[in-house]
């Protein structure tokens, strides 16, 4: 690692506004936020909503597979329940990315694509940076307050990958695991929020989600991989190499037969065939997205992998509306 601890200090942004390089041209944090905001929001990533998708959808395939499951069906409640998931998620992953970004500045200095970042650019310095983050996860502690006692516990303990996970890619070629870890731990979250307890469904349905990350996420890695390669950062877009494919049909698999194997055992005890089936048929929509991801794929044109990463958005949409119709048959 010692490639790293050589990495040159920052260089000013090359935008005069101070976008960030992968954000996209039209998103709202360049166009309307008050300047001064601006580079904060950028540290939360607000201006790329995909990962703060890509942890909320998570949340509510639990939380509509708890009310599917429920012979009780909904609550009231379940309706705070997805809205105080989604205010979580856009407060966790901003104090997620704040920490990724602060404790990887000097890595990010040395990646194209990251560079344009506000640390790394110079438009934010380390202890605003630590302020904000404090502040976001505040804010998102006091959602997490509203919850029953086991979500508020469960909530908690999601620290522990959050904390560990940039730090991942400098000891393990898998650190799209711990990402995974980090980001479908809402999946047990709003089950336990709705249903009190956990169960085999929602840890079903948590490691489908982990088989999905490594599925997206490995996608994403190859935007960075030659820039990784020299200075020394792990990946299994870097594992993978040229067997990639191979690899994300594995992950894809596994999803879907882990999200198939969470219904049918949150289901099957209620009779409800019509939501069963209903919720398998989105199990399938989901995996033929993910199908259609995996022909699109070119691990060597980094707009390709952009793209699809982001369609993950609409494949995780997917399977959360099928699984919300099942809770209201």
């Amino acid at each position: 690692m010692s490639q790293i601890s050589r990495t040159p200090e920052p260089q000013a942004q090359s935008d005069p506004d101070g976008r960030v390089a992968d954000a996209t041209r039209r998103n709202w944090v360049d166009r309307l936020a008050p300047r001064a905001t601006r580079p904060y929001l950028r540290l939360s990533r607000a201006d790329r909503p995909a990962g703060t998708w890509l942890l909320l959808l998570p949340c509510w395939w639990g939380l509509g597979l708890a009310v599917a499951a429920d012979p009780a069906g909904g609550r009231l409640s379940d309706l705070w329940i997805a809205a105080g998931c989604a205010i979580g998620a856009f407060l966790m992953r901003g104090a997620g990315c704040t920490w990724n970004d602060i404790t990887d500045r000097k890595i990010d200095a040395s990646v194209a694509r990251t560079r344009s970042r506000p640390l790394p650019s110079g438009q934010l310095r380390v202890r605003q940076a630590l302020v904000w983050m404090v502040a976001q996860a505040l804010i998102a502690f006091a959602v997490l307050l509203s919850f029953n006692g086991a979500a508020i516990a469960l909530g908690i303990l999601a620290l522990g990958p959050v904390v560990i996970y940039p730090f991942a890619k400098r000891f393990t070629w898998w650190p799209q695991v711990f990402l995974g870890l980090a980001f479908n731990w809402g999946a047990l979250l709003a089950w336990v929020a709705h249903a009190g307890q956990l169960g085999w469904p929602p840890v079903l349905l948590y490691l489908a989600g982990i088989c999905w990350t490594l599925f997206y996420d490995t996608i994403y890695a190859h935007q960075d991989k030659e820039d990784d390669a020299l200075i020394g950062v792990k990946s299994t877009a870097r594992l993978f190499a040229g067997k990639t494919k191979a690899w994300l049909g594995g992950f894809f698999v596994g999803a879907i037969l882990l999200l198939a194997g969470a219904v049918i055992l949150a289901l099957v005890a209620q009779g409800n065939l019509g939501a069963m089936l209903v919720a398998l048929l989105g199990v399938w929509a989901f995996g033929w997205h993910l199908a259609w991801q995996l022909r699109q794929l070119d691990i060597d044109n980094p707009e390709n992998c952009l793209r699809l990463f982001r369609a993950n958005r609409d494949a995780g949409l997917i399977l959360a509306l099928f699984l919300a119709v099942a809770a209201v048959l």
